[in-house]
C-alpha cells in the first residue's frame, strides 16, 4: 500500500497528462507546406513522416484570404482572422503606387498574440524569421523583414548583438549569413535551444515557397527544397534531444498556404483603365483599382461610399467575354465578412483554372502565366496547408480531417497553459490524448 501511495504521489509531482508534462513547444512553418509532402512518401520528407507516424496529422488546414504568408502567420500566433488582427497582405496597399511598405512590425498586429501570453507568464520565447515579428515581446528574435535589408534585420534582432554572435559561434566567423537556406535557420534554432531551452519557439522556413513560385507544385527544385526543409526539421529535433528536453516538448510542423500551378495571368486594372475608372494613380486620379496578390485581387474605392464607381466595376466584370469570366470568381462582401477578411474592400476576385493576378495597368489584360502561386480564397484542397504534431499529450496515430489556421494559437496556448481568450479557434478532435 505504501509503495502504491508513493508511486501515485510521484506521478502527481512529475505530471501526468499533457498540461503538466509539456514544458516546451516548437512551432515550425514551412512556407508553401502542403499535406502531400508528408502523405506521399515519394517527396522524401522522412523526418516529418516520422513525426506524423508517432503523432497526429491533418489532411488539410484552411488558410485565410488572401492565402498569403504574412496574414496567415499572423493568424497562427493570434488565433483570429485578418479582420481582427489587421494584417491583410504581405505588402500594404498604396493607392498612388507601390513604394515597398509592408506589414513587418509587431505593432501592425491588432490582437493579442501567443508572444504576449507567454511574456505574461514569464516564459522564454524565441522567434526566428517569423513575419510581422519585429519588436515582438520575445527574448530571441531574428524577424522576417522582407526586402527592407539586412541592416534593418540586425537592428531589430534580439538580444543586442545576436547576429554578430551567430556569425562567430555558429557560422565560423562568416561575414554574411545565408538566411535563404533552411539549414542555416535550423542551425540558429539549434544554437538557441542549446543555450536557453525556450518554452516557446516559432521558426519559419521559406525556401520551399520560393521554388514553388518558380516551378509550380511538381518541380524538381521543389522536391529538393522540401527534402532540405525536412532535414532542417531533423536538425531541430536533434537539438531538442541533445538539450535533454525532447520528452517534454511538442513539435509542430505546419505551413501558411498551399500552391496552385499558374496557367494564366490577369491584370484587372487594365479593364478599369479602359473603363475610365483609373486615369493616373500617381496623381491620385482614380475612382477604383484592384490590388492583386497572387491568386487574389482586392477592389479598393477611392471613396468607400462611391456606389456609382462600384456599380461601374461590376458592369465591367459582367461585360467581359465568357472566356475571361471563367478565369475568376467574385468574392462579395458577405463572403469576405464570413471569412473574416479585409474589411476595407467591397469585393475581391479569386482566380480559377490556374489564373493569377497582377497589378499592371497597360498592355493586354489576360496573358499566359507560369510557375505557381497562392493568395486564393481558401475553400479548396490545393490551397490548404498541412499540420503534423508530435510529443507528450499528442495522440499517436491521430488524424484530423480538416482544421483552420486560427486553431493553431489555441492549441499552443492549451499545451503551454497560456491564457489567450481572444483566440477564436478550437482544439481539433483527434489531436490530444484524453
Amino acid at each position: 500500500m505504501r509503495k502504491l501511495l508513493f508511486v501515485a504521489i510521484a506521478l502527481l509531482v512529475c505530471g501526468v497528462g499533457f498540461s503538466q508534462r509539456v514544458e516546451h513547444v516548437v512551432l515550425i512553418t514551412v512556407d508553401g507546406f502542403r499535406p502531400d509532402f508528408y502523405l506521399d512518401p515519394s517527396w522524401g520528407a522522412v523526418n516529418i513522416r516520422k513525426l506524423m507516424e508517432g503523432g497526429t496529422h491533418a489532411n488539410g488546414v484552411n488558410s485565410v484570404f488572401p492565402s498569403m504568408t504574412y496574414p496567415s502567420h499572423t493568424t497562427i500566433v493570434t488565433g483570429v482572422q485578418p479582420v481582427k488582427h489587421g494584417v491583410y497582405f504581405n505588402n500594404m496597399f498604396e493607392p498612388n503606387g507601390p513604394t515597398g511598405k509592408m506589414y513587418w512590425n509587431d505593432s501592425s498586429i491588432h490582437a493579442p498574440t501567443i508572444w504576449d501570453a507567454a511574456e505574461k507568464k514569464g516564459m522564454t520565447v524565441a522567434s526566428l524569421f517569423w513575419p510581422v515579428s519585429a519588436d515582438a515581446p520575445v527574448q530571441y528574435n531574428i524577424p522576417d523583414i522582407g526586402s527592407m535589408g539586412e541592416r534593418v534585420r540586425e537592428q531589430y534582432s534580439k538580444p543586442a548583438g545576436f547576429v554578430d554572435v551567430l556569425r562567430k559561434e555558429v557560422f565560423g566567423g562568416a561575414d554574411k549569413i545565408d538566411y535563404g537556406r533552411d539549414h542555416n535557420v535550423a542551425r540558429i534554432a539549434a544554437y538557441v535551444i542549446e543555450k536557453s531551452k525556450p518554452n516557446f519557439m516559432n521558426i519559419h522556413f521559406f525556401s520551399v515557397d520560393h521554388y514553388e513560385h518558380m516551378q509550380g507544385r511538381q518541380g524538381d527544385s521543389v522536391r529538393m527544397a522540401i527534402k532540405d526543409a525536412d532535414s532542417s526539421v531533423g536538425i531541430v529535433v536533434n537539438a531538442l534531444k541533445k538539450a535533454g528536453i525532447w520528452d517534454r516538448t511538442v513539435i509542430i510542423v505546419t505551413g501558411d498556404h498551399g500552391f496552385v500551378d499558374v496557367k494564366t495571368s490577369i491584370n484587372p486594372n487594365v479593364w478599369l483603365v479602359k473603363a475610365g475608372l483609373i486615369t493616373d494613380v500617381k496623381k491620385d486620379e482614380w475612382k477604383a483599382q484592384f490590388f492583386s496578390v497572387g491568386g487574389g485581387s482586392f477592389l479598393y474605392l477611392k471613396d468607400r461610399n462611391d456606389q456609382e464607381a462600384l456599380a461601374r466595376v461590376r458592369r465591367v466584370l459582367d461585360s467581359l467575354p465568357e472566356a475571361d469570366k471563367q478565369l475568376f470568381r467574385v468574392i462579395d462582401r458577405a463572403q469576405l465578412d464570413a471569412s473574416g477578411s479585409n474589411p476595407l474592400v467591397p469585393l475581391a476576385l479569386s482566380g480559377e483554372h490556374g489564373a493569377s493576378f497582377g497589378n499592371g495597368m497597360t498592355g493586354e489584360a489576360v496573358k499566359p502565366g507560369r510557375g505557381g502561386t497562392h493568395g486564393y480564397f481558401p475553400d479548396f484542397h490545393e490551397i490548404q496547408t498541412g499540420y503534423v504534431a508530435y510529443g507528450p499529450g499528442i495522440k499517436k496515430g491521430g488524424l484530423i480531417q480538416e482544421m483552420n489556421q486560427r486553431d493553431q494559437a489555441v492549441i499552443v496556448a492549451k499545451l503551454l497553459g497560456l491564457s489567450l481568450p481572444t483566440a477564436e479557434g478550437k482544439i481539433p478532435d483527434g489531436l490530444l490524448v484524453k
